[in-house]
């Protein structure tokens, strides 16, 4: 398959779609916990004893002393909790989390996730996460089959999370702002300069690399950094790309940039295919004979060569779309449209960046 996408110099994009904001970011965050009524899917405490010990600990703390006994539950599961505090979260407000099993579980499917503490890089615990779990997946199995849909040993917690804890950050008291650009590029930083400029009517932005965009808040009459950027996140910018080719060997996609280019070339593509094909031979020797069995073996090699594609002309193409003709001119299939593709590249005839996933 080839996808065109439109053209980047008339294409306008919001700054809010080009750009992170410095310091209005997500935080990363993590917990260890349990997973209780499990319908027999639950970790095998011989395999997984950290799941004793936790489990054993929460007994504990509410007051049950299990020190010495021996116990084998098979609806429960040790699980890694995840979530991403959203920017500006405030005490109160909840997130949704992710629960995945670490020991030998079979399914989360039913389990519900007993009160677990998640903390950031910091080490502090900044939310706390407890509910039922939607599983993304179910399996079953039996004594000479098994059947798995899905992931059933991870699922999700919609708003299973609640903040405990606020990130430390004054955002009303910013004079700088950095604009961080998610596809660095010069022309793009420099677009994004003189639009912000243009709309303030003054100069507030400086292009500082590539990558970055600094705005002066202090330079601007308007002292509200909240009002500023509600304002400047809407400009409309016409970013510039760089010419790429993609292509999924899995799959077999290909997507081709508008900026790509191609010189003059001329393509032969042909299909070799080597066919080995073992046929071994069982000889007996004959009833109430002496001898014994023997195996020949017997090799059938073929070597078929496809007509393929006959020398063919590509002309070079201005624009995406004569390019993308040129390449369908060829008759071949999407597979073999990426080794073509590399080849040219090899050449040097192909000039945009190559990329194989």
């Amino acid at each position: 398959m080839v996808f065109a996408p439109s053209s980047s110099s008339s294409l306008e994009v919001r700054l809010k779609d080009l750009v992170e904001f410095d310091g209005v970011r997500g935080n990363d965050l993590i917990g260890y916990g349990l997973v209780v009524g499990l319908n027999g899917t639950g970790d095998g405490i011989r395999n997984a004893p950290f799941t004793e010990e936790i489990m054993s600990n929460i007994l504990e703390r509410l007051g049950v002393n299990v020190s010495g006994e021996q116990f084998r539950p098979k609806n429960v599961a040790a699980v890694f909790v995840t979530a991403t505090l959203p920017p500006f979260s405030r005490v109160g407000g909840q997130i949704d989390v992710t629960v995945s099993a670490i020991g030998d579980a079979s399914g989360l499917l039913g389990g519900t996730l007993i009160m677990t503490p998640l903390t950031a890089a910091d080490g502090q615990i900044y939310a706390v996460a407890q509910g039922a779990v939607i599983a993304g997946g179910v399996g079953i199995q039996g004594d000479a089959a098994e059947v798995v849909q899905g992931v059933p040993t991870t699922g999700v917690i919609p708003a299973g999370a609640r903040v405990e804890r606020e990130v430390d950050f004054q955002f009303i008291s910013l004079s700088d702002l950095r604009l961080a650009l998610r596809e660095p590029d010069f022309s793009t930083a420099i677009s994004i300069e003189i639009a912000v400029n243009q709309y303030l009517g003054q100069r507030a932005a400086n292009a500082i690399d590539p990558g970055t965009v600094s705005l002066s808040l202090a330079a601007i009459d308007e002292k509200s950094p909240v009002r500023i950027l509600a304002e400047i996140e809407n400009i409309r910018v016409s970013p510039e790309q760089r010419a790429k080719v993609v292509v999924d060997q899995r799959s077999g996609t290909i997507v081709i940039g508008d900026n790509v280019r191609i010189s003059r070339v001329a393509v032969a593509q042909g299909n070799l295919t080597l066919r080995v094909q073992e046929e071994p031979l069982v000889v007996q020797p004959n009833p109430f004979s002496e001898g014994e069995t023997v195996i020949v073996p017997r090799t059938n090699v073929d070597i078929q060569q496809d007509p393929g594609t006959g020398l063919a002309e590509v002309n070079g193409g201005s624009s995406l779309s004569e390019i993308v003709s040129g390449l369908n001119s060829l008759g071949v299939s999407p597979r073999d449209m990426i080794d073509i593709l590399k080849t040219i590249k090899a050449a040097g005839a192909l000039h945009a960046e190559f990329i194989v996933r």
